[in-house]
């Protein structure tokens, strides 16, 4: 495993629809274990190809928290409902945060790194962060969707304010 170079805007790459897997080999593996380490070394909890300047439809979600990776290759939204709008931030925009409104609800269809398929459900920041990813593998960058921009200060101060009342 290796870690990449996470693709900074501007760049075409992260606003190219990204082409279908259509080969399921040890490269395809290689990629997906280098995106998850350079996420992992960048402290995201998502990233999509074209961060690490590949434009296939391959993304992961990882929030560590004793559950597994999900890894989406060519994947599909086949459900949605709901709606939620919460504060986000991208690998590929440091220091940039802001308000977007996401589905709350999602069932997604993709591919595994064996080109078999799954379905998976998802609701509230896990559902979030799939479709933050899945937008990159369109050319979607998340600062289209800002409704609100966010400055670290005041990310820093709502964080403060939600670890004090966990602790009451």
């Amino acid at each position: 495993m290796a870690i990449r170079t996470i693709v900074k805007h501007p760049s075409e790459v992260l606003e190219t629809v990204c082409s279908p897997i259509t080969t399921f080999d040890q490269n395809l593996g290689i990629l997906l274990d280098d995106m998850h380490e350079t996420m992992i070394e960048a402290d995201g909890v998502g990233i999509a190809a074209p961060q690490v300047g590949t434009a296939v439809r391959a993304a992961i979600v990882d929030f560590r928290e004793g559950q597994d990776r999900i890894e989406m290759l060519n994947p599909e939204l086949v459900l949605y409902e709901g709606s939620d709008t919460d504060i986000e931030g991208c690998l590929s925009f440091p220091g940039v945060y802001g308000e977007v409104e996401r589905y709350d609800r999602i069932k997604i269809k993709a591919q595994e790194r064996d080109g078999s398929w799954y379905e998976l459900e998802a609701e509230g920041y896990e559902a979030r962060a799939i479709l933050h990813e899945m937008d990159h593998l369109d050319g979607i960058l998340f600062t289209s969707k800002i409704t609100k921009f966010i400055t670290q200060e005041e990310l820093d101060e709502m964080i403060r304010a939600q670890e004090e009342e966990e602790e009451i």
